[in-house]
């Protein structure tokens, strides 16, 4: 018998609203998360060093779904990283008290989505963080990411990291936006969908411009130099396509740079367990392909949150909720379910046509690549060079799996995460080729890394069994 009727991976807005209304429903319920508590990355709970007299809207919202997740009857594994799976589903896990594997015949990933990162040159020296690791540091703990920072990247993250440093009493000494104007008003259709959201977009706006900070849209990070850490920004403008184009660069003076260029969703559970993935630019990259109900080509696994498309965090519980109904269905639930979820089907979709447009505008065009110099660190975990990476693809090296065979890139400790987007950018500017033929990388455990000493049960070498010798 399995240990559950649902496990659910990832504790965010998708994952917490998926297990409340699984429990809803009268389902066994597990949810991951390698979080100290639930709320994800756009809801993170706070420090317990940290004191706030006066939550944030987020941190209330946070506090609100995790009070429901408590109540809910759910069992929350919290700091447990999820480091295997098995068909079925086998969840291996490690957390404070040792290994952990739970079974259940359903599997609900709202792993929620990673950075997406084009590198430059100086971007390895301290001091150079991503945007969603800044946002991390300004939520959960009140610190700021540099004293004079530098904000620089695409999409919506530039803004709302902005303003909260300026909150937090730091100085912003310029955004800097690779997407021209243009591409802004060119999605304000799907914006209006959502005038909440335009406000506190807008809001955010009003926030820099108060505080006078220099906004360069069309423009991006030439390189970063510095001894011990961040000096100096040098930026310049780029064309439509993000492609460095000739014009005044000037250089400004900074201690800490905040870079990143959208949201990726996290298909690394999908790809593990087989379920068919398509390449949705509008979405963020490489999605699981899903049905009505957000189930996977594999039975029993389902896909909520950013995981199955970045439509951003007030879109994500929608598809937690859409993703619970269809577990219940599957286990013969009785009920009429059916309508219930195609009018959350129809929420979802219109909810999420802002997301989706905020992560195109974050989206890189096919030039981007030019923005990474010969010089430039690609492969942070192998210290590998664009210049390095250019010469295995000219010797013919055309997928991920290629370039990590010849050159050990995606091999380090994050598996890829950091480094492949960029990489696949590398092969198809010198191919030609679309994303969706070169493929996505491979997932294999360890998913994230765990120590060896954590995983392997105390033994005694005497206790070894040792087979007897061959006969002759």
């Amino acid at each position: 018998m399995s240990d559950y009727d649902l496990i659910v991976l990832g504790a965010g807005p998708a994952g917490a609203t998926a297990a409340i209304k699984a429990r809803s429903l009268g389902l066994r319920v597990a949810v991951f998360d390698e979080a100290s508590a639930a709320g994800g990355q756009v809801y993170r709970a706070p420090s317990p060093a940290r004191t706030t007299t006066q939550p944030e809207a987020d941190q209330r919202k946070g506090d609100a779904l995790r009070a429901k997740l408590a109540t809910s009857g759910a069992v929350l594994y919290a700091n447990h990283r999820v480091w295997s799976l098995t068909s079925g589903f086998s969840v291996i896990a490690i957390g404070p008290d040792g290994p952990l594997t739970l079974e259940a015949p359903n599997l609900i990933v709202a792993a929620g989505a990673v950075e997406r990162h084009i590198p430059v040159t100086g971007w390895t020296l301290p001091g150079v963080i991503g945007l969603a690791g800044a946002t991390i540091l300004l939520k959960a703990h009140g610190v700021l990411p540099g004293r004079r920072v530098v904000v620089a990247g695409s999409g919506p993250l530039l803004l709302l990291v902005a303003s909260k440093i300026i909150a937090a009493g730091g100085e912003v000494a310029a955004v800097v936006d690779a997407a021209p104007r243009a591409g802004w008003l060119a999605g304000a259709g799907a914006m209006l969908a959502r005038p909440d959201l335009m406000a506190k977009g807008a809001g955010w706006l009003l926030t820099l411009l108060k505080a006078r900070v220099p906004i360069h849209s069309g423009a991006a990070i030439r390189r970063v130099d510095g001894t011990d850490g961040v000096e100096t920004v040098t930026i310049g403008p780029v064309d439509r396509n993000w492609r460095p184009v000739d014009g005044t660069e000037p250089t400004i003076a900074a201690d800490a740079v905040c870079l990143g260029f959208g949201l990726l969703p996290s298909t690394e559970v999908t790809r593990l367990l087989g379920a068919e993935h398509r390449y949705e630019p509008e979405l963020g990259g490489w999605v699981p392909a899903v049905d009505a109900a957000l189930q996977t080509s594999v039975p029993g696994l389902f896909v909520a949150g950013d995981g199955a498309g970045v439509r951003g965090a007030d879109t994500a519980p929608l598809s937690g909720e859409l993703a619970a109904l269809g577990v219940a269905r599957r286990l013969g639930h009785a009920g009429d379910l059916a309508s219930q979820a195609a009018t959350i089907a129809a929420d979802w979709r219109r909810s999420g046509r802002f997301g989706a447009a905020m992560s195109g505008l974050a989206m890189p065009p096919p030039g981007a690549a030019a923005m990474i110099d010969a010089g430039a660190t690609v492969c942070r975990c192998e210290g590998l060079s664009r210049a390095t990476l250019d010469s295995a693809i000219a010797a013919g090296a055309r997928t991920l799996a290629d370039l990590k065979a010849t050159t050990r890139c995606g091999m380090g400790p994050c598996g890829g995460r950091v480094c492949g987007e960029a990489a696949a950018m590398l092969i198809a500017a010198a191919t030609g080729w679309d994303r969706q033929t070169i493929g996505q990388p491979s997932a294999r455990p360890p998913l994230r890394p765990v120590p060896l000493a954590a995983i392997a049960a105390a033994f005694d070498y005497d206790e070894l069994p040792i087979p007897a010798p061959a006969p002759l």
